[in-house]
């Protein structure tokens, strides 16, 4: 789960992360009155959208009096940002971050991330601050320093002082920028979060180091035990369909495609949409019904899929081994009836029951195409769009 910029900073602040003074608008009215409290000698005017590289798509704005707050608040809300993170879409402003300005002097990367091959959290910097560091990264993968974090004694202060030696902050600064990276690790660990991340992060000409930026993004699975960031979830930053696929424990992500797909097991619907593609066709979505669907969830599953005007047609891959094929049909029948599903729709079962399975498929009396294999059934949906 993503939570916007003013949202990350108040959390990092509960553990003495510094970060600028800012209050959130949601009018121009109200972002002049929180600059006018906020008293600054520069202001800045930041879009609050889910995704980066704001500030190269016109989201942020420097205003150096009260009369460019009103004009560049104007200006940014409800304008459609369209960023390298947005897609071609956009996302539409609704929220503003006024915030009080600062002499920058230098500006660096921090982040933390789950690193999968070691099973750790790894911290890692950069002296170029500000830019993505996944250019960064690619162009000069020397300077980023990493520190690998031992689960057992947490961030280590030798080894957020070597980080710190590494990016070039300056050695009278060192304390408090060990100060902040233990105090982003506390947050990091204590909220579940699978990114905390800080682009940049900033020596101001008063000495101070300060988090410019922040981006946390939470593991969804354990947002169970943290109520408090669950309730800042904006669901208007969120895929409409991706919200309802969540009510009924499907796993939905949208992509650009014209077949829908609806299969049991992530790395099975990984390999659907591969196989899709390998026969010349475009995936819609990738959506995992779960190892336990039930009628209704299949019921759910295809009206999500039909939600989506793009979907020429629907190709359902299941392997029964803890479903039985029988209730996955059970729910096709339904659907498709219920719908009065116009579209193409290729089904192959195998596992637990699937005789059964083809024989109420085939009973339906509905224009189902049954396929004897993965690449049989992307075969045949595939033509049957084209």
């Amino acid at each position: 789960m993503n939570i916007h910029e003013y949202q990350g900073k108040e959390v990092l602040k509960k553990y003495g992360v510094a970060v600028p003074n800012g209050k959130v608008a949601y009018t121009v009215e109200e972002a002049v009155a929180a600059a006018q409290e906020l008293g600054s000698p520069v202001t800045v005017v930041k879009a609050q959208i889910h995704a980066g590289g704001r500030g190269k798509a016109g989201g942020v704005k420097v205003a150096k009096n009260l009369d460019e707050v009103r004009s560049y608040a104007g200006e940014i809300l409800g304008k459609t940002l369209v960023t390298h993170q947005t897609g071609p879409e956009g996302k539409v402003v609704k929220r503003l971050l006024i915030e009080e300005g600062c002499q920058i002097v230098k500006e660096y990367y921090i982040g933390l991330v789950v690193d999968r091959g070691t099973g750790r959290v790894v911290l890692m910097g950069s002296e170029e601050g500000g830019t993505e560091i996944e250019e960064v990264a690619a162009e000069h993968p020397e300077k980023i320093f990493k520190q690998v974090i031992d689960p057992a004694v947490g961030l280590q202060p030798f080894q957020a002082r070597e980080l710190a030696y590494g990016i070039g902050i300056p050695k009278e600064l060192t304390n408090k920028a060990v100060k902040f990276m233990q105090a982003l690790y506390s947050a990091f660990v204590d909220n579940d979060c699978s990114i905390a991340e800080i682009n940049p992060l900033v020596v101001t000409g008063d000495g101070e180091v300060l988090a410019l930026d922040a981006k946390l993004n939470f593991d969804s699975n354990a947002l169970f035990r943290h109520k408090d960031i669950l309730a800042l979830r904006d669901l208007e930053e969120e895929n409409e369909k991706e919200i309802e696929a969540s009510k009924y424990d499907l796993s939905y992500i949208a992509l650009d495609g014209n077949i829908g797909c609806m299969v049991n097991g992530a790395g099975l619907a990984m390999a659907t949409m591969d196989i899709i593609k390998y026969y010349g066709g475009e995936p819609a979505n990738f959506l995992d019904v779960g190892g336990g669907a039930t009628a209704e969830k299949v019921t759910e599953a295809f009206k999500i899929i039909l939600s989506d005007d793009k979907v020429n047609g629907i190709f359902i891959n299941i392997f029964g081994g803890i479903m039985r094929c029988d209730v996955i049909a059970s729910g096709v029948v339904e659907a498709a009836g219920q719908l009065g599903l116009t579209k193409p729709l290729v089904v192959r079962l195998e596992g637990t029951n699937v005789g059964l399975g083809k024989e109420i498929l085939a009973g339906s009396g509905l224009n189902i195409v049954s396929a004897d294999s993965m690449a049989d059934g992307a075969r045949k949906i595939v033509a049957l769009v084209q």
